[in-house]
């Protein structure tokens, strides 16, 4: 979403490099780039001034510091200006009942029912909470099929409302259940409209007096932009909102919504909607969309999808297979699944500093390419046998003439990637040396905890715990 925006800011900021310090001459065209990249991206004007006269504050009112070059020290400054512009900090939910209401409010096609799906699964996994689901949308008959749909995909139990109530009545109902059957949590889908009218602000209101002190979510779609912002508002006014949920975070959209939204209504953003899977949700966090923004990676987030999505205990395993050089091919398409667990290759780059310009100068038909070439290579895998995805040295010409017509690819495209694989494995099993005994192979051992023994002894290990290990095994995401 942030693409064109992290570009112009990047852009914005070579002006300053190689300045030693900040002054107001070196920064005033810089400021203007900024200006005008927020403006693009539909932040509201008023924020933007905001924004604008706060770094130039600062900026000029920092003090140098020792090493650090303008260039630098004002990126800081606007990135520090950007996560408080959107917030500061993370605001989770309060769960303060003993079963703790949340009301999602919004409009039609805003993605609600979605949401309501994919907070349950949030709150399951995540928080451990048991959650209940209740169907108040009368006005969408489909809402309730769909909403039931999610709550079976994903294993929570629902409540059968009754559309022929009143959405207030069928909130009582099911948080009345819910209570019964004592849950941690019961989500309440509303009715929504295809634009903001008093019936539907009415309704609202008589459900949040059937379940007080619920947490109200409204859930805006971000692709449109200052309409986002004024819908809020008036959500907010009518029947008083404690967070927000930017839908559609994946899209084309210019992203000024999440970027001026709190500053607008002072209501926290609580979760960005980042794809159309229950799992594509996010907790919102002003500083690491801040870095995100400026090209400064999400390594925060890489690391917690990387905890969620990799078993820990099968990547200490293939740790193991990669330091004795037994790592397979079955091995390694279980780490291809592991890593597409995360999100597509073009995602978890942005999420490591620096790769945001990488991409934009790839282009998004190179990174497209290398998806299509990695399913290929799944195809081409699913050709083999299990004898030969366990000791590819048994691929003989006959071998690879047959996976060559069952993958559809051509005979050379499988000696490459056998080849690739033989130098892939010399590659990761050089790797978990360094990580193992912290020197290069043949080098003397620099890193205290560690030392080089002599007679031809094996090193010193390293305890690990096997937090934070990427698909690639111990430290790649530290």
């Amino acid at each position: 979403m942030f693409d064109v925006l992290s570009e112009k800011f990047s852009d914005a900021f070579k002006t300053l490099k190689g300045q030693s310090k900040i002054s107001e001459t070196n920064i005033e065209e810089t400021l203007k780039e900024v200006r005008t990249a927020l403006l693009a991206a539909d932040v509201n004007f008023k924020v933007v001034k905001s924004f604008i006269n706060n770094v130039k504050e600062k900026a000029l009112g920092a003090k140098v510091t020792r090493g650090v070059n303008a260039s630098e020290q004002f990126i800081k400054i606007v990135h520090d200006e950007l996560a408080q512009m959107m917030g500061g900090k993370h605001e989770a939910l309060s769960f303060k009942k003993a079963v703790s209401p949340i009301l999602i409010v919004g409009l039609n096609g805003a993605g609600k029912t979605t949401f309501t799906g994919k907070l349950a699964l949030h709150l399951r996994g995540k928080e451990k909470k048991d959650v209940y689901l209740v169907p108040a949308d009368n006005f969408r008959p489909a809402a309730k099929d769909q909403l039931i749909t999610h709550a079976k995909n994903i294993g929570v139990e629902y409540f059968d409302s009754d559309l022929s109530m009143t959405s207030a009545e069928i909130a009582k109902a099911g948080y009345d259940e819910a209570r019964r059957l004592n849950k941690d949590v019961v989500i309440i889908d509303t009715a929504g409209r295809l634009e903001i009218d008093d019936q539907l602000m009415g309704e609202l209101v008589d459900v949040k007096k059937q379940v007080p002190d619920a947490e109200t979510l409204l859930v805006a779609d971000a692709m449109t932009g200052q309409v986002a912002v004024d819908v809020s508002k008036t959500f907010h006014e009518k029947i008083g909102l404690t967070g927000i949920v930017l839908s559609k975070m994946d899209s084309d959209a210019r992203g000024g919504a999440a970027l001026s939204m709190r500053q607008v209504t002072q209501v926290p953003i609580r979760f960005l909607s980042v794809g159309e899977k229950m799992k594509d949700l996010e907790a919102f966090h002003p500083d690491r969309l801040a870095k995100r923004i400026l090209d400064m990676g999400d390594v925060l987030t890489l690391v917690e999808k990387a905890e969620e999505a990799i078993d820990e205990k099968e990547a200490e395993k293939m740790m193991k297979k990669m330091e004795k050089n037994q790592f397979t091919i079955d091995d390694f398409i279980k780490q291809m699944e592991m890593v597409g667990k995360l999100g597509s290759m073009g995602s978890l780059m942005k999420m490591i500093p620096g790769m945001g310009g990488m991409l934009r100068e790839m282009g998004d038909d190179k990174i497209s390419e290398a998806e299509g070439e990695l399913k290929s290579m799944k195809v081409l895998i699913s050709s083999m046998t299990k004898a030969e995805r366990k000791d590819h040295k048994i691929i003989n010409e006959s071998r690879i003439k047959r996976i060559a017509r069952g993958s559809g690819r051509k005979e050379s495209d499988v000696s490459d990637f056998i080849t690739k694989f033989e130098q892939m494995k010399k590659m990761m099993s050089g790797m978990m040396g360094m990580l193992k005994g912290g020197a290069m192979p043949g080098m003397p051992d620099s890193k205290p905890g560690f030392r080089q023994q002599s007679g031809g002894q094996k090193q010193k290990k390293r305890k690990s715990s096997g937090k934070g290990r990427g698909p690639f095994g111990g430290g790649f995401f530290k």
